[in-house]
């Protein structure tokens, strides 16, 4: 097949989780289709990042863009006020472009492609209203439901009348968004019902399921020393819900945990803390290490890999890396949503402050309880979820969908935004 995917941004440096779950599946279907890649770029992107594209790209197109504000800085307040007025959700409206809408529209002109994939959420503002082939949206996440628990756990008026803003900008124009594409992936069996919830009706069929995978050659066991005292968490520090598990975990579980056991200690890795991540290693027991290269050394000596999350949506790759790796995961509800675990077998979960320390400190204690969860979960991703596995089953769900009849013409819904109001 020709496919025409498309993205907000490039996949390296592989540095979160959507680019880790693409980079693979992409790696695996280059082999056997040509793909053209379409992404924002920084105007200094070096080099090497768009060449490596072509490792899992035939063809990449890159348009300019200067990178968003830092998180917590006077320009990224700035920049989101803009936005205050815009019809379309803030995460997706500060990708307006003219320059990408164009060169969508050009290489469809231009060439044959038999499936267009538009990789989250974002890129649909850039397809054109009628489309010359069948078109996929891969879903990593329900976005509306992202807004809907920042309004949950935000604190103050303002806040929570912001994010309820956002939220229902989101619910708005996901809607619509889901209806204009033939077929819809999501990553989990919790996100494929919580679309029917949400938007019955929108979508001809039910979402597609691709599940998340690991690679589990790269995330090899290192079971933790049986003293260990050491918690660690991983993933991107300038994503919100990312934050909000960390400020959580370090203001109202962490000191229970060190009521139990004084010498425990947190390694908080991720790139692009926000200042107040990176306000946390004023505490001598915690770091923040900001962009590793690569997370294993990190999580190699962990006695539990720690995933507080209270918002979120989609699946969470840092459990199935951390699984790989044999380690023992503590992980809220929201944070193992949508993974093929069982509380208990290969993880434990745990929501609320209390319970969550109790679990924590339960495993550094007994190291035979320890050691069952971090043998079971490296089997389980190993016997059914490495990455090679998966992308079968993407390549079937796209094959499918490339051989489907088009919807009829009038019943496109146009998201097109980028015409109106273009600011690059």
């Amino acid at each position: 097949m020709r496919i025409l995917w498309l993205k907000s941004d490039l996949l390296l440096p592989l540095d979160k989780g959507g680019k880790l779950r693409t980079w693979h599946l992409l790696r695996h279907l280059a082999a056997r289709h040509d793909i053209t890649y379409v992404a924002f770029a920084r105007p200094d992107e070096p080099r090497e990042h768009v060449d490596g594209m072509r490792e899992v790209a035939a063809s990449v197109h890159v348009i300019p863009r200067a990178g968003t504000p830092p998180k917590g800085s006077i320009a990224f307040y700035a920049n989101a006020a803009v936005h205050v007025f815009d019809s379309l959700p803030y995460a997706v409206g500060q990708y307006r472009s003219r320059a990408y809408s164009n060169r969508v529209a050009s290489l469809l002109a231009e060439q044959d492609f038999d499936l267009v994939v538009c990789d989250f959420l974002v890129p649909a503002i850039h397809l054109p209203r009628r489309l010359p082939c069948p078109a996929v949206i891969f879903t990593h996440n329900v976005e509306a439901e992202i807004w809907r628990r920042h309004v949950e756990t935000r604190d103050g008026l303002m806040a929570k009348l912001l994010y309820g803003l956002q939220h229902r900008r989101m619910v708005s124009f996901e809607g619509a968004a889901l209806a204009r594409f033939d077929g819809v992936l999501a990553v989990s069996e919790a996100d494929r019902r919580t679309f029917e919830r949400l938007y019955p009706g929108a979508t001809r069929e039910p979402a597609h399921v691709i599940p998340t995978g690991v690679d589990t050659g790269f995330y090899s066991p290192s079971p933790s020393p049986s003293e260990s005292r050491s918690l660690v968490f991983t993933g991107s520090m300038d994503w919100l819900p990312n934050e909000d598990a960390m400020l959580f975990f370090c203001r109202d579980v962490l000191p229970l945990i060190r009521a139990e056991e004084p010498g425990v200690r947190l390694t908080i890795v991720g790139r692009t803390p926000t200042p107040a991540v990176a306000r946390l290693a004023a505490d001598p027991a915690i770091t923040v290490t900001g962009r590793v290269d690569d997370i294993r050394p990190y999580v190699k000596d962990a006695a539990v890999y720690v995933v507080p999350l209270r918002i979120g949506g989609g699946t969470r790759l840092k459990i199935f890396e951390a699984m790989a790796m044999g380690k023992a995961v503590v992980s809220t509800t929201v944070g193992a949503e949508g993974l093929p675990v069982q509380s208990g077998e290969q993880l434990l979960l745990a929501d609320g402050s209390e319970a969550f320390a109790s679990a924590v400190v339960g495993l550094l204690r007994d190291v035979d309880r320890r050691r069952a969860l971090e043998q079971a979960a490296r089997t389980l991703v190993v016997e059914a979820y490495d990455w090679s596995a998966v992308a079968r089953e993407l390549e079937r769900a796209l094959v499918r969908f490339a051989h489907a009849q088009r919807q009829p013409a009038d019943s496109d819904v146009a998201v097109s935004f980028a015409a109106a109001g273009d600011r690059r």
